[in-house]
C-alpha cells in the first residue's frame, strides 16, 4: 500500500490530466449519464470552445498556439461522446418531459428555438452548413496550403541558416532554435491539416445523429411508450434539436478559432491589435466610407436612423484619429527641433559645452573653401576620397575619415592637417595656380612664389597657369593646388598610419575577418588573442612601414605565441618572421638577389653588448653619433646607386634600431636575418661603420 502511494506521489497531476481526460470522454460513451452530469459537462464543452477562440485571437502568429491540432481532436471527441450520452438519454427517458436529458438542452430547444419544431432544424442546418461548409473547408485549405508551402520552403530555409551560420552572423544555439522552428512550422500546419478533418467529421456525424435521434424517437415513443406520433415527434423532435445546437454552437466556436489561427500572418501583433491599427486608423477611408453611408441613408424609403447614426460614428471616428495624427506630428516635429538655447547669465554647464576633438581634421583659410565645398565640386574631397581607399588597399585597414571644417584665424591661403586636435602639418595652397616642384635636375629656375614642397620639403615655386607648359618643360614637376594638398594628406597618413590605427579600428578589422573566417575570430579573439595586445602589434608593424592586409596570419602567429610571451616586441618580431615574404616582396618586390646593408661586425658585438646591458635601452651618446652619422652616409650612397636602403642585422637588434633610426632616417627600413625567406640570396652593398663590400 506504501509503496503505491509513493508512486502516486511521485506523478505530477499535470501528466495525469491528459489520460484522465481521454479515458473519462471514452468512459461517457458507454456508461449512462444522468441529466446533472450532462449539464456540467455541456457547459464545461461550451467554456472550453470559448477558452480556445479566446486563445486563438490573442496569439501572434500560429506557433504559440503549437497544440492546437491536440485541443481539436480532444474537443471533437468530448463533443462527440456527449452526442452518445445525450442520446442514449433522449431516448430512454424522452417520454418524461422537455426537462428529461437535463436543463441545458431545455434551454436550447425552448430560449433559442421558441419551442418551435421547424425553426429548431432550419437553425440547425444553418448553423451545421456555416460550420461544415464555410469555416471548416475555408480553414482546411488555408491549412493545406500552408503546408505545403512549408515544405517546399524548408531547403531555402535550411539553406539561409547556413549561410549566417557560417558567415558568423549567428551561433549554433541560434542555428539550431532555428533549425526546430521550421520543423515545427511544417509539423504544424501538416496536423492543421489533417485536423481539420476531425472539424468536417464532426459535422457529418451531427447531422447524422439528429436524423438518428428522430426517428429513433418517434419509434421508441410510439411503440414503447404508446404515445401519439404528433406528441412523440414533437417531444423527441425538440429535445434532439436541443442536444444538436448545444453540440454545434461549440463546433462552430471551435472552428472559428481553427480558422482564426491558420489564417494568421505572424507579427508582433494579436488579432484585435492588427484590426484596430489596420481598419481604423485612416481618417481617409473613414471619411469616404462615413459619406457612402451617410448618401444611403438620404435614400426615400430607407432606415434613415440607422445608416444616419452609422454614418455619424464613423465620422466622428475618423476626426479624432485625424487630430491624433496632428498630435502625433507636431510632437515628432518639436522633437526633430534643436533645444533652446539657454540663457547666457544661470545657463548650466553640460557635456554639449566639451568640443570633440576628430581624430584626423583639416582646416582651411577661407580662399580655400572652393577646394573642399560640395555644393562648389570641391576636388579636393574627391581626391582625399581617393587616398583613403588607396591606404586602405596598401596598408589593410581604413582610416578615418578627415573632418573639414574652415578657420578665419590662419592665412586665407593657408591650411592645416590634425590628427586628434594636434598639429601634423601645415602649407599654403593657391587656388588657380600651379607647384612647379624642383626634383634637383632642372635646367633653369622659373620666376614665381617661392616655396617649399610641403610633402617632401623639396623647392617649389607657384607660377601662373600660363607657364605651366614652360615649366615642365624646363624640368619641374607640375601640380595644381588640389594635388598637393592631397598629396600632403597622404605623405601624413602613411607616416603615421600607426597612430590611425585606433581600438575602434581594431575592432573593425576583426569585425571584416569574422566575415571570411568566423571559427577564427570566434575562437581566438579575444579568447586569446586580447585587442589591446593586437592593436600594439598592428601599430609596431605599421610603424616599420608593413602593411596589415595578412590579418589571418597575424592573428594566427599571435594566437600560437601568446601564451609563452606577453612581451610586444618579441611578439612583433615573431610575427615580422611569419610575414618574411611579406616584407620582402613590399621592400624588393620581383628580386631574387636581395641587396642589402649591414653593421661592421665590430659595431654590432658593441650594440648587442650595450642592448644587454641596458636591457634594450638607450645607447651611449658617442656611440649613437657615430652609428647615426655612418648610417646617414651610406644610405645616401644607396641611393644614389639607385638601391632602396634596407639594412639587415641580427633579431635581436632589430627593434632597437628600427626606432633609433626612424626619425633621422625614414627612408631607411631595419629587416633581421629571421625574415630572409629561405629562397632568396642576399648580396651586401654598404657596411655601416666600415668600409664598403
Amino acid at each position: 500500500m506504501d509503496s503505491i502511494l509513493q508512486i502516486l506521489r511521485s506523478l505530477k497531476i499535470s501528466q495525469l490530466a491528459g489520460p484522465l481526460l481521454i479515458i473519462l470522454i471514452l468512459t461517457m460513451m458507454v456508461l449512462p449519464l444522468p441529466p446533472v452530469l450532462l449539464d456540467i459537462f455541456f457547459t464545461f464543452n461550451i467554456a472550453v470552445s470559448v477558452i480556445v477562440l479566446l486563445v486563438g485571437i490573442n496569439v501572434r502568429k500560429p506557433l504559440d498556439f503549437s497544440s492546437f491540432p491536440s485541443v481539436l481532436l480532444v474537443t471533437t471527441l468530448l463533443r462527440l461522446s456527449l452526442n452518445v450520452a445525450s442520446s442514449r438519454v433522449v431516448l430512454l427517458e424522452g417520454h418524461t418531459g422537455p426537462d428529461a436529458a437535463g436543463k441545458v438542452i431545455e434551454s436550447f430547444s425552448h430560449f433559442l428555438v421558441g419551442g418551435n419544431v421547424a425553426i429548431g432544424i432550419v437553425v440547425f442546418v444553418i448553423i451545421t452548413i456555416i460550420n461544415f461548409v464555410v469555416i471548416t473547408k475555408g480553414a482546411g485549405r488555408i491549412a493545406e496550403v500552408s503546408a505545403r508551402f512549408t515544405l517546399d520552403a524548408m531547403p531555402g530555409k535550411q539553406m539561409a541558416i547556413d549561410a549566417d551560420l557560417n558567415a558568423g552572423l549567428i551561433g549554433e544555439d541560434e542555428a539550431r532554435k532555428r533549425r526546430s522552428t521550421i520543423a515545427e512550422e511544417a509539423n504544424f500546419f501538416g496536423a492543421m491539416d489533417g485536423a481539420s478533418k476531425f472539424v468536417r467529421g464532426d459535422a457529418m456525424a451531427g447531422i447524422m445523429i439528429i436524423l438518428i435521434n428522430i426517428i429513433g424517437g418517434l419509434i421508441v415513443g410510439v411503440v414503447q411508450h404508446d404515445l401519439p406520433v404528433g406528441q412523440a415527434a414533437e417531444t423527441y423532435t425538440l429535445l434532439t434539436i436541443g442536444d444538436g445546437l448545444v453540440a454545434q454552437i461549440p463546433a462552430l466556436i471551435i472552428s472559428t478559432a481553427a480558422g482564426i489561427v491558420v489564417s494568421r500572418v505572424g507579427t508582433d501583433q494579436d488579432m484585435s491589435e492588427q484590426f484596430l491599427t489596420q481598419l481604423f486608423t485612416k481618417p481617409q477611408v473613414l471619411y469616404i466610407t462615413s459619406a457612402v453611408i451617410g448618401m444611403i441613408g438620404l435614400i426615400p424609403n430607407m432606415p434613415h436612423l440607422s445608416f444616419l447614426l452609422i454614418a455619424g460614428a464613423l465620422l466622428a471616428l475618423a476626426r479624432t484619429m485625424e487630430q491624433r495624427h496632428q498630435r502625433e506630428l507636431a510632437r515628432e516635429q518639436q522633437a526633430a527641433l534643436p533645444p533652446p538655447a539657454p540663457e547666457q547669465q544661470g545657463a548650466e554647464v553640460s557635456w554639449n559645452d566639451v568640443q570633440h576633438v576628430d581624430q584626423l581634421g583639416m582646416e582651411v583659410g577661407y580662399r580655400l573653401i572652393p577646394l573642399v565645398d560640395r555644393t562648389q565640386d570641391g576636388e579636393l574631397l574627391r581626391r582625399i576620397r581617393g587616398i583613403r581607399k588607396k591606404i586602405a588597399q596598401d596598408l589593410g585597414f581604413l582610416v578615418p575619415p578627415v573632418h573639414i571644417r574652415d578657420n578665419l584665424e590662419i592665412k586665407p591661403n593657408a591650411y592645416r592637417i590634425l590628427l586628434k586636435g594636434v598639429e601634423l602639418g601645415k602649407g599654403e595652397a593657391y587656388i588657380g595656380q600651379f607647384l612647379a616642384i624642383n626634383p634637383g635636375r632642372v635646367s633653369k629656375e622659373i620666376a614665381g612664389n617661392a616655396t617649399t614642397d610641403p610633402a617632401f620639403g623639396l623647392p617649389a615655386v607657384w607660377i601662373d597657369a600660363g607657364k605651366r607648359e614652360e615649366a615642365q618643360s624646363l624640368g619641374y614637376t607640375v601640380v595644381d593646388a588640389s594635388t598637393v594638398v592631397a598629396t600632403h594628406i597622404s605623405n601624413l597618413l602613411q607616416t603615421h598610419a600607426a597612430e590611425l590605427l585606433g581600438r575602434e579600428e581594431v575592432q573593425a578589422l576583426i569585425d571584416h575577418q569574422a566575415k571570411e573566417s568566423p571559427k577564427l575570430i570566434e575562437d581566438l579573439v579575444p579568447k586569446v588573442v586580447p585587442v589591446g595586445t593586437l592593436q600594439k602589434v598592428l601599430q609596431q608593424l605599421l610603424n616599420d612601414g608593413i602593411h596589415i592586409r595578412d590579418f589571418r596570419t597575424i592573428i594566427e602567429t599571435l594566437a600560437d605565441h601568446l601564451p609563452a610571451n606577453q612581451d610586444v616586441d618579441e611578439l612583433t618580431s615573431t610575427v615580422r618572421t611569419a610575414l618574411s615574404r611579406v616584407i620582402v616582396q613590399q621592400l624588393f618586390p620581383g628580386e631574387a638577389e636581395l641587396p642589402l646593408m649591414t653593421l661592421e661586425p665590430a659595431l654590432e658585438n658593441v650594440l648587442m653588448q650595450a642592448v644587454q646591458s641596458k636591457a634594450g635601452g638607450g645607447l651611449e651618446p658617442g656611440l649613437a653619433e657615430n652609428l647615426l652619422s655612418s648610417a646617414a652616409q651610406q644610405t645616401e650612397q644607396v641611393e644614389i646607386q639607385g638601391y632602396n636602403p634596407v639594412l639587415l642585422t641580427a633579431p635581436g637588434l632589430r627593434p632597437l634600431l628600427a626606432r633609433f633610426l626612424r626619425r633621422a632616417l625614414p627612408q631607411l627600413r631595419v629587416i633581421s636575418h629571421n625574415e630572409i625567406p629561405d629562397n632568396k640570396s642576399i648580396r651586401i652593398i654598404a657596411v655601416i661603420g666600415g668600409s664598403k663590400g
